[in-house]
This record gives C-alpha cells, sequence and structure tokens, in this order.
C-alpha cells in the first residue's frame, strides 16, 4: 500500500512536466530550440562536448562544477550568464556573492569554450548557452542521463549580487524557503525534488553543513535525522572550528557517478546537506518523491532531464535583447 501511494503522488506531481517535454524542441518553448546554431555554426555541440570531456577527464569533480554553475546562473536574473561577469566600472560580480565566493567553479573551462566558438563562429553562441550544452553533457559524462538542449538564449548586460545572495536555495534554508524560491522562477516540487539530485555528483565545504554536526537547533546537538556513525565521521574532518573549506562527498556512496544513491543516502540517514535531509522529513509530498527516485533510476533520470530543460528556461534574453558576449567575463563595450 505505501509503495502504491508512493508512485500515485510522484505521478500525479510530474504529469505537467511529461506534458511540457512534449513541446521541447518547439521554437515556441520560450523562444528556444535545439537546433539553433545548425546553420550558424553547426559544430557548437560537438566543441562543446569536446572541451567539457576533457576537462571532466582531467577532473571528474568538474562534471558537478559545470552543472551547479548553470544552476546559479538561472536562479539569478534567469539563464542568461550573468554568473559569468567578472567585477568592473558598472558591474558588481555576482562570483562575490555569499553561495559563490571561494566556491563556484569552471569558469577556466568556460573561457576555452567560449575561444574555441569565437574562432569558428565569431559572435555567434552565447555564453549562457554554453552553461546549458556544458551541464548537459556534464551530467552524459558521469553517467546521467542525455537531453535535447533548448538553444537560443543572449547574454546579460549586468548582473546582481543582491540576487544572488537572496535567490539561490541555500543547505540551511527550511523547505518551505526552498520551495517559494523554485516557485518564484516558475519551477515546482518535482523540480525541487529532480534538481536537488543532482548532489549525487560533487563536494561540499564543511562551512556547509557544520551546525547539523553540532548545533543544528540552537541546543548544542546534532541534527538527530542524522545517522550516527555517518555524523561521526564527518566530525573527524569537519570540527566545531576551522576547516571550513574541508571538503565532503555529497553522495558518500558513488560521488563521481551520476545515479540515484544520493535518494538512497537520504533514506539511511545520509544526506550531506540540511536541505537534502528535508526533503523526506518536512513533506510528504517530497518525501513520496525521493522514495520514488531511490527505488527507480530511470524515473529520477527522465525527471532530472525535463527538470533540467525547465530551469534552462527560466527568462532566457532572446531575439535582439542582451548581447553575445565575446569574452565571457565582461560586457562587449568594455573592450
Amino acid at each position: 500500500m505505501a509503495t502504491s501511494m508512493v508512485c500515485l503522488v510522484a505521478l500525479c506531481l510530474v504529469s505537467p512536466l511529461l506534458l511540457a517535454g512534449a513541446v521541447v524542441g518547439n521554437p515556441g518553448y520560450g523562444g528556444l530550440f535545439p537546433q539553433f546554431y545548425d546553420n550558424s555554426c553547426p559544430k557548437a555541440k560537438e566543441m562543446v562536448h569536446s572541451i567539457v570531456a576533457q576537462a571532466v577527464a582531467r577532473e571528474t569533480r568538474m562534471a558537478a562544477s559545470l552543472v551547479r554553475l548553470h544552476f546559479h546562473d538561472c536562479f539569478v536574473k534567469g539563464c542568461d550568464a550573468s554568473v559569468l561577469l567578472d567585477n568592473s566600472t558598472n558591474i558588481i560580480s555576482e562570483k562575490g556573492s555569499n553561495p559563490n565566493k571561494n566556491s563556484l567553479r569552471g569558469f577556466e573551462v568556460v573561457d576555452q569554450i567560449k575561444a574555441a566558438l569565437e574562432a569558428a563562429c565569431p559572435g555567434t553562441v552565447s555564453c549562457a548557452d554554453i552553461l546549458a550544452l556544458a551541464a548537459r553533457d556534464s551530467t552524459i559524462l558521469v553517467g546521467g542521463p542525455f537531453w535535447d538542449v533548448p538553444l537560443g538564449r543572449r547574454d546579460s548586460l549586468g548582473a546582481s549580487i543582491q540576487g544572488s545572495n537572496q535567490g539561490i536555495p541555500a543547505p540551511n534554508n527550511t523547505l518551505p524557503t526552498i520551495i517559494t524560491k523554485f516557485k518564484r522562477l516558475g519551477l515546482n516540487v518535482v523540480d525541487v525534488v529532480a534538481l536537488s539530485g543532482g548532489h549525487t555528483i560533487g563536494l561540499s565545504r564543511c562551512t556547509s553543513f557544520r551546525q547539523r554536526l553540532y548545533n543544528q537547533s540552537g541546543n548544542g546537538l546534532a541534527d538527530g535525522t542524522l545517522d550516527v556513525s555517518y555524523a561521526a565521521q564527518l566530525r573527524q574532518g569537519c570540527p566545531r572550528s576551522g576547516g571550513d573549506d574541508n571538503l565532503f562527498p555529497l553522495d558518500i556512496v558513488s560521488s563521481t557517478k551520476f545515479d540515484n544513491y544520493y535518494f538512497k543516502n537520504i533514506l539511511a540517514g545520509r544526506g550531506l546537506l540540511s536541505s537534502d535531509e528535508v526533503l523526506l522529513t518536512k513533506s510528504a509530498e517530497t518525501a513520496a518523491l525521493v522514495k520514488a527516485y531511490a527505488n527507480d533510476v530511470h524515473l529520477f533520470f527522465q525527471h532530472f532531464a525535463q527538470s533540467m530543460v525547465n530551469m534552462g528556461n527560466i527568462t532566457p534574453l532572446t531575439g535582439s535583447q542582451g548581447e553575445i558576449r565575446k569574452n565571457c567575463r565582461r560586457l562587449n563595450n568594455f573592450y
């Protein structure tokens, strides 16, 4: 009975997404479509994939970093590559925000992709589209699902450090706050849980989960939902003070492989971040999806792929809006 209820809830939640998936690739889908560069830069996708593959071969962690870069871009002013802009006379870079400072990475890979594309097709492929393609290719390269990436985004003319500080879900946010941040952008609860599954790869800093180990509720005690032996293991490398930048796998079982162990870990009390664990403990709706994904990796892959398309469609600049940057770190009028 419990299993059938989980499946029922998951199916009810995802049906609008499956309907949305039917229009992926249609030029009417936010003005974006996968064939956007087929004539203007026919080898664009191939070039992006090649450089991302080289980067991930050098360092597997880069796959998670490039997925995160796309996420942190889209949650601030939409998917417009604002996150890539450096500080300049008129721009305060999002790279200095609390979620990004000393944490966001992969910029050099984007630079390399952009340089190659500018050499082949000057002024054609946007930095925003590079981020979307790199996130998809990174996912595939570590065993995750494929999806067609709708393309045609243009690049922003500014950045918003305030938006970055306020709009990106944080590891210690409550579940209602996280859901609100998603819904504000047109995403739903399925997107929340499916995209959280991106934590099946990558690493997190001690500072992002320390409070769970020592003082979760202000009473000097560890988070009671955290597996006791797992908590003891984490404390060895994440002390009460110091070691802020010590790194730990978000998925203790298979941090370099895109799979559904992230959800299995949550069920075992081994979700690293508070924002991971609350998906199980604070809502029957999200808990049903955690259980469904833990039980069916194919369902998770299907929903993750669709949710990445949904996220990638957050208020893109199209047509004559924005610009196609020559260098992803600065505006064209900088030169």
